[in-house]
C-alpha cells in the first residue's frame, strides 16, 4: 500500500523536475530574444552577434578550453548558493568567501615550500577551510544570537574585501608597493603544461575540481545523513528541532560547506589563472554570479555545473560582441533576463499552487 502511494509522489517530482528544466530553457530563449532586441536598438545584426557569440565559444579547441577556464569558478560558487539554497539559507556571501579561499591558497602558495603533489592539495586545503570558517562565523552569529545572515554576510564581503588589500599591500606578499601580491610558486599552479602550446598557458585542472566538488555535493545532499538533516531544517526548522536534529549545528554546517566551496572557486582562481591577488578596486563579482548559475541550474548540482559551463561560455564569447560595435552590455541584459523570468516562473508556480489549494479546500 505504501509502494502504490508513493507512486504518484514519484510521478509528480518527476513532473516539477520536467517543469523546472522547460521553464529555464524558455527564459533562456526569452533571454537571447530581449538581447536581439537591444542589439537591433543599437543597430547590429543579431544573427551576425550570436554567430561570432558561438565561434567564439566553439570555433576552436583554444576558445573551448578557455571558456571552461572561465566557467570554473562560477560553477563552483553557483555548487555553493545551490547547496545553501537546499539547506534554507541563502548565502549571499559567497563573494567574501570567495576573497578568503583565493587568499588562503596565495599564502600559502607564496610561503610554502613544497613539491607539486603536497603543495597544490595544501592551497586547495587552505582555501577551503578560509571559505569554511567565513562562513561559519556568520553560522554562528545566527545560530547562536539570532542574527541575520544577510545582513552579516554583505558586511563580511566588504571585510574580506579590505582584508585582502591590506595583506596584498603587506611587505610579506609584495615587492616595491606594486598593486599585486608576489605570484604563487610553480608547484601551486594548477596549470595543465602539456596543453599550453595548442590550448593556451592559463588552461588549468580546475574543472576536474568542479566536476569532483559537484559530485561530493550530489552525494551529500541525496545520499547521507548529513544531507537529510540539513534539507529538513531547510524545509521545516520546527519540525526539524523537533524530530530531534540540533538546528544551530546544521545552520553552521550548512554556511561551512557553502564557503569552503566559494573559498575553492577563488583557490582555482589564483592558482589555475591569475597566479596572484590584484589590489581591489571593486568586488570581482563572482559570488554574485554564483547566485545566476544556482538559479538557472534551478539549484541542482549537475544543473549548477552545465548552468556555469553556459555562463562561463557566454562571458568569454561576449568579449568578442564589441568587434561589430555591439556593447558587452548586451551579455549582461540577456543574463538578467534569464533570471527575471526564471523568477517569474517561480512566482507563477507558487500562485498555482496556493489557488488550487484554496479550490480544493472549498
Amino acid at each position: 500500500m505504501d509502494q502504490n502511494n508513493s507512486k504518484p509522489t514519484v510521478r509528480k517530482e518527476k513532473i516539477a523536475k520536467d517543469n523546472k528544466a522547460l521553464y529555464t530553457v524558455i527564459s533562456i530563449l526569452v533571454g537571447f530574444t530581449i538581447g536581439a532586441i537591444m542589439l537591433l536598438v543599437v543597430k547590429v545584426s543579431p544573427i551576425k552577434a550570436y554567430g561570432l557569440l558561438i565561434e567564439s565559444v566553439f570555433g576552436t579547441p583554444k576558445n573551448i578550453a578557455q571558456s571552461v577556464v572561465y566557467a570554473t569558478p562560477l560553477i563552483l560558487t553557483g555548487l555553493s548558493i545551490a547547496f545553501s539554497f537546499r539547506t534554507g539559507i541563502f548565502n549571499i556571501g559567497a563573494e567574501g568567501q570567495f576573497v578568503m579561499g583565493s587568499l588562503g591558497a596565495m599564502v600559502v602558495g607564496v610561503l610554502v615550500d613544497a613539491p607539486a603533489i603536497i603543495h597544490i592539495p595544501l592551497c586547495l586545503l587552505a582555501a577551503a577551510l578560509a571559505g569554511a570558517l567565513w562562513g561559519a562565523i556568520v553560522g554562528y552569529l545566527k545560530a547562536k544570537l539570532g542574527a541575520n545572515e544577510v545582513l552579516c554576510m554583505i558586511m563580511f564581503n566588504w571585510i574580506a574585501y579590505y582584508f585582502s588589500n591590506y595583506v596584498v599591500k603587506s611587505k610579506l606578499f609584495n615587492d616595491a608597493g606594486k598593486q599585486v601580491s608576489k605570484k604563487v610558486a610553480d608547484t601551486a599552479k594548477l596549470s595543465v603544461n602539456s596543453l599550453k602550446a595548442s590550448l593556451g598557458q592559463k588552461v588549468n585542472w580546475g574543472i576536474i575540481i568542479a566536476i569532483i566538488a559537484v559530485i561530493i555535493i550530489y552525494l551529500i545532499i541525496n545520499k547521507t545523513t548529513l544531507g537529510y538533516r540539513l534539507r529538513a531544517v531547510g524545509f521545516n526548522r520546527n519540525a526539524a528541532e523537533y524530530a530531534g536534529i540540533n538546528v544551530k549545528v546544521a545552520i553552521v554546517s550548512a554556511i561551512a560547506i557553502s564557503g569552503a566551496l566559494a573559498g575553492l572557486a577563488g583557490a582555482t582562481q589564483v592558482l589555475g589563472y591569475n597566479y596572484s591577488i590584484s589590489e581591489f578596486a571593486g568586488q570581482e563579482g563572482y559570488g554574485f554570479e554564483g547566485i545566476t548559475v544556482a538559479m538557472i541550474g534551478a539549484t541542482h548540482p549537475v544543473g549548477v555545473l552545465f548552468a556555469g559551463l553556459f555562463y562561463g561560455a557566454m562571458k568569454y564569447g561576449g568579449k568578442n560582441m564589441n568587434l561589430l560595435g555591439a556593447p558587452t552590455e548586451v551579455i549582461d541584459i540577456i543574463m538578467g533576463s534569464i533570471i527575471f523570468f526564471i523568477a517569474i516562473s517561480s512566482i507563477i508556480k507558487t500562485m498555482k499552487t496556493r489557488f488550487s489549494k484554496k479550490g480544493g479546500t472549498k
